[in-house]
């Protein structure tokens, strides 16, 4: 039983679309686009899979919690929480909205599930190089707010680490580069396009299929809790020092490039 956030298009939803076609049933959570989300539901059921809709504006804290409740409540447990919904870029956005929901609903997401999980359950976060690195690597402007919350929701997270163990829950972090064809590097070309021409300079950019591929991968795959798995920007890793050189308690260093992610790939390469 897997919840995943944000999962009415892009990321969320090819990712759900992932799970649901390994076998898993997936409940696609959205914010306003019920209909969008329904159609990402509806493809499933087509294909084979088994999903469902769950709406809930994340960054508003009871929505949050009856979000979880729910979910729990319809379906007895949470076996994986994908945490992929974030937000900040929209204009007129609140100036505290980013941290809102990059840091503080991420983690009362996590507070509201653990009790609900058992013993081998897995979090998700799901991040970018740009946040992941906050602080050692220049950001662009515009995305700088975003950079900043989610490194800090990454941070609150991985505080959790200890109270999640105890339960015999994984979390587990999925960084990427600029990933082609995603909302929020459409929104960066329309704001700052040089950001993304310097990015896609370097190689190809991750697509959305390599890249859900990757944070499905990680629902399945086992090792230390707080392992990181990279996808794309292997510029990126070597100019920080991240390869070779752990940043983060767990940090397993995983860098994948390009497509061919899998469940087992990803456990080779983590110990499990």
């Amino acid at each position: 039983m897997v919840l995943v956030t944000g999962a009415a298009r892009g990321i969320g939803a090819e990712t759900a679309r992932v799970l649901a076609a390994e076998g898993d049933h997936v409940v696609v959570n959205y914010r306003e686009k019920r209909k969008r989300a329904q159609g990402v539901v509806d493809a499933i059921r087509a294909a084979g899979g088994s999903a469902s809709v769950a709406g809930a504006d994340i960054a508003a804290p009871e929505a949050a919690r009856t979000l979880i409740d729910g979910v729990v409540a319809e379906f007895g447990r949470l076996d994986v929480l994908v945490l992929n919904a974030s937000g900040g870029l929209e204009r007129g956005a609140d100036p505290g909205y980013a941290m809102a929901i990059n840091r503080d609903a991420q983690r009362r997401l996590v507070e509201a599930a653990a009790p609900h999980m058992r013993s081998g359950a897995r979090i998700v976060f799901v991040t970018s190089h740009q946040a992941h690195f906050h602080g050692r690597k220049p950001v662009p402007e515009d995305y700088a707010p975003i950079a900043a919350s989610k490194r800090a929701g990454e941070d609150a997270l991985r505080a959790m680490i200890p109270e999640l163990e105890a339960r015999g829950i994984e979390l587990r972090v999925v960084s990427g580069d600029m990933i082609e064809g995603t909302i929020i590097v459409t929104l960066l070309e329309r704001r700052n396009p040089d950001a993304v021409s310097a990015r896609k300079s370097h190689g190809e950019l991750p697509t959305v299929a390599e890249f859900a591929g990757a944070v499905a991968a990680a629902t399945r795959a086992t090792g230390v809790s707080g392992g990181t798995v990279y996808v794309g920007g292997a510029d990126y890793l070597v100019e920080v020092g991240a390869v070779g050189v752990g940043a983060d308690k767990g940090d397993d260093l995983v860098v994948r490039i390009g497509s061919g992610l899998s469940a087992a790939s990803l456990e080779r390469e983590f110990g499990g």
